[in-house]
């Protein structure tokens, strides 16, 4: 089999997960187990069956195998469990993005991260303008980081809480989505130049 027409395996299993996440999020405002397993299970099969040719970019030559892949998912899940202790994240998108690095591993799932957490700010503003409320968010924004400046300089938790009258709840999954493509697409995948 071409290498080419290898290295697409992985990014249509991906792009088959990420989309049906991102569908699920959209209408539920949640990512089901079953979709998250079945994409981590996908993840290290391909893994350990596929040769390096084959790999995702920011996947070094050496780094196709089960541990590359259980390496990026434990990094995705610890890159964004922080959010989770927070609150500013739910389960299902901490979640999502461990499969994402299962797939990925752990050096491309760090670019994926901070790409998606752009992605989703600027989702979040684009939504608040939108939608009239870009005010009262960044309203929210200041009050929550005064509280936590407060207590942290009192010597308290300096935990971030929910602002009093939430804006509303976005589907993260394409924030997720979105940062997980442009990693793919920056990183110069040469699956990407097949198609220009």
């Amino acid at each position: 089999m071409h290498t080419v027409s290898l290295a697409l395996l992985p990014a249509l299993a991906l792009a088959l997960a990420l989309g049906a996440a991102v569908w699920h999020d959209v209408r539920a405002r949640r990512i089901p187990n079953t979709v998250v397993m079945a994409g981590c299970v996908i993840a290290l099969l391909l893994h350990s069956l596929l040769p390096a040719a084959a790999a995702l970019p920011g996947t070094p030559a050496s780094g196709l195998g089960p541990l590359f892949s259980l390496a990026g998912l434990a990094t995705g899940l610890l890159l964004l469990l922080p959010f989770y202790a927070l609150q500013a994240l739910g389960a299902g998108d901490v979640k999502l993005m461990a499969m994402v690095g299962a797939f990925l591993g752990s050096p491309a799932v760090i670019g994926a991260t901070l790409l998606a957490m752009l992605a989703g700010g600027l989702m979040a503003l684009v939504v608040a303008l939108w939608c009239g409320q870009l005010a009262h968010v960044l309203g929210n924004v200041h009050h929550m980081l005064r509280s936590a400046l407060v207590r942290g300089m009192g010597g308290v938790d300096a935990r971030i809480d929910a602002p009093a009258t939430p804006t509303g709840k976005l589907p993260y999954a394409i924030a997720i989505a979105c940062g997980t493509g442009l990693q793919l697409a920056l990183s110069g995948w040469p699956a990407w130049r097949m198609f220009s």
